[in-house]
């Protein structure tokens, strides 16, 4: 039987965070055991106490994904490690479809993601999905708020995350490789409320051009600044 240690960095996540916990309840008879972390970098809402009453074991650690993700990682026990997003919920049924990837990868070091979807009904919602979409297909870019389900000898033998304040993720799946990623069979459906805020058009196109920046090589301070 495996065992999965789900590793969720935040900071002030008491809005989204109780769906996401929800979801990860389900894993019960998909024959995982399951590790809760969450790595918080310095909330001073009720996130901390939302994670302890969930379970989880919380890590305290500085703010900056990068590092909040690698301090839970270090703190980990299990042999497969799934990153997901304090924002994001997965759909029924994931724990299942995470238990068929383990079983398929062997001993084959490929990481997994799931489907991306969007909380809203509005069409510019869908449109984003179908641009995400061609993302994987063409570029082989999943994004953080798609998880991240990999191996522990496989996120070791490639360096983990690195101390990024952003772009963690286009970082560490670039080091996985296009050969080594592959699609998980259940959705991960994330909140829309930075894309109502933002905009449906100006924020794919400020993402965009970040990481535009980032293949430049760009300084990640400036990166940051440009993603606001």
């Amino acid at each position: 039987m495996a065992q999965l240690s789900i590793i969720i960095p935040t900071l002030n996540a008491v809005p989204v965070l109780g769906p996401t916990l929800a979801a990860l309840a389900q894993i019960e008879g998909a024959g995982l055991v399951k590790e809760l972390i969450v790595a918080d970098g310095g909330s001073v809402d009720e996130t901390r106490q939302a994670a302890t009453e969930s379970g989880a074991v919380l890590i305290e650690t500085e703010a900056g994904r990068g590092v909040q993700l690698q301090a839970g990682a270090a703190a980990a026990r299990g042999d497969w490690f799934l990153f997901l997003h304090a924002d994001t919920v997965l759909a029924e049924g994931w724990s299942d479809a995470v238990r068929a990837f383990i079983d398929a990868a062997g001993t084959v070091p490929y990481a997994g993601y799931f489907r991306f979807a969007l909380d809203d009904s509005a069409p510019e919602a869908r449109r984003v999905e179908t641009l995400v979409r061609w993302r994987n297909r063409l570029l082989a870019l999943p994004y953080g708020d798609q998880g991240l389900l990999i191996a522990r000898a496989h996120f070791e033998e490639i360096g983990g995350y690195r101390n990024y304040p952003l772009m963690e993720d286009v970082d560490i799946v670039r080091r996985v490789g296009r050969r080594r990623l592959c699609p998980i069979n259940a959705t991960a459906t994330t909140s829309a409320a930075k894309y109502r805020a933002d905009g449906y058009w100006s924020r794919p196109a400020r993402n965009l051009l970040c990481l535009a920046f980032y293949y430049l090589g760009l300084p990640k301070p400036l990166i940051r600044k440009v993603y606001g």
